[in-house]
């Protein structure tokens, strides 16, 4: 996929968990980045958890206004089993909402052991999980519409 391939004027939606802000507006900035650097046009819905992701997508998916969903957010480790729970049912509903509507929606959602860990994997050097949720989205619907085409 080259950069003039693909989102030119669609619209996708960037679903964000703003538990942990500083790491969300972090992943939102690399996403829109993205997204907008493919030429889409691009809204974004705050939720309050990453556990609320799912719906905030499956309400996104279900409006018909947006190509793909990216679903952004952080979960680190505490002492209790709720990190757990939180992640598996995040990445369970995500993948759910993708598969329920065919419109495709992308996992972003940082699960560390720690707010530097976070941090480094939301622009700070080793990866950027907003960007490559939105990548990861522009892929899909491309995919979609050659297999769609042809």
């Amino acid at each position: 996929m080259t950069e003039t391939d693909g989102a030119g004027g669609e619209r996708y939606a960037i679903v964000v968990a703003r538990f942990y802000a500083e790491i969300a507006d972090r992943l939102v900035a690399g996403a829109r980045e993205a997204f907008e650097a493919r030429g889409a046009n691009v809204d974004v819905h705050e939720v309050p958890g990453a556990f609320e992701l799912p719906l905030g997508a499956r309400l996104c998916a279900d409006s018909s206004r947006y190509a793909g969903v990216a679903c952004l957010g952080c979960v680190v480790r505490g002492e209790t089993d709720h990190y757990d729970f939180v992640c598996a049912e995040a990445a369970r509903g995500i993948a759910e909402v993708g598969l329920d509507t065919r419109v495709p929606c992308a996992f972003g959602v940082l699960t560390v052991e720690s707010r530097e860990q976070a941090l480094e994997r939301s622009g700070g050097g080793k990866r950027h999980g907003g960007r490559e949720a939105a990548e990861a989205v522009l892929r899909m619907v491309e995919l979609r519409g050659t297999l769609a085409a042809g």
